[in-house]
């Protein structure tokens, strides 16, 4: 890609990118405080969270720099938030910090499907690799969060639905790109639509289904 000029993102997608790094970073943070990782454990993890998933797109549809590379304060940011968890968070606070987390969690996967399906869409991509695209950015960094800390990825196993929330959301923005929206509307109401549908599935305890392979069984 020598010779190419560097891609770059609108101040809204910088925002977006922001709130959803630091609301991934954090519920990393939790992850690697409960498993009781060292320091270079809990900025790894903490890390994986954060970026995993938009560095894995970025990666499948040919993006250069990754967004870590071209806003490396953003590195600086991640260090010191995982010093101040490491000096500040205690045991009995993983339990009510956990809880808090989910708000900003779902709106973490709402940010990064809208502006991951935004970019996929602006590198030419079809739409349906664009929504896959979008869903990848918002769920894979907590499942490489989950993979390093030796456990079956959260998003695939409690059964609330997550991944099905930024799929959602994604064909929000393909929706409203071919409807010409503004690109700050159309990344709002697709970051919108994927939160909203989480904090319904939060508030509502819904789960999906599990696979009941027992003979004669059904679902459950």
């Amino acid at each position: 890609m020598s010779g190419a000029a560097p891609w770059t993102l609108s101040h809204a997608e910088v925002l977006i990118e922001a709130v959803a790094i630091v609301a991934f970073a954090l519920s990393g943070l939790i992850e690697a405080a409960r498993k009781r990782l060292d320091a270079v454990g809990v900025v790894v993890v903490a890390g994986l969270t954060a970026f995993g998933g938009g560095t894995l797109r970025d990666l499948l549809i040919d993006r250069r720099p990754f967004f870590w590379v071209q806003h490396a304060h953003w590195l600086w940011a991640l260090l010191a938030l995982c010093a101040l968890a490491m000096l500040f968070l205690r045991a009995r606070h993983f339990a009510p910090t956990e809880r808090a987390m989910q708000w900003p969690d779902a709106l973490g996967l709402g940010l990064f499907a809208a502006s991951g399906t935004q970019l996929a869409l602006a590198a030419q991509m079809p739409a349906i690799v664009a929504v896959l695209m979008g869903m990848i950015t918002a769920v894979f960094g907590g499942v490489l969060r989950d993979i390093v800390c030796n456990q079956i990825p959260s998003a695939f196993s409690d059964h609330r639905p997550y991944a099905l929330c930024a799929f959602a959301g994604g064909w929000v923005m393909v929706a409203a790109q071919a409807l010409a929206w503004p690109e700050e509307l159309a990344l709002a109401a697709a970051a919108g639509v994927a939160t909203l549908l989480r904090v319904v599935v939060l508030l509502s305890g819904y789960t999906l289904p599990a696979w009941n392979t027992a003979a004669g069984g059904g679902r459950r």
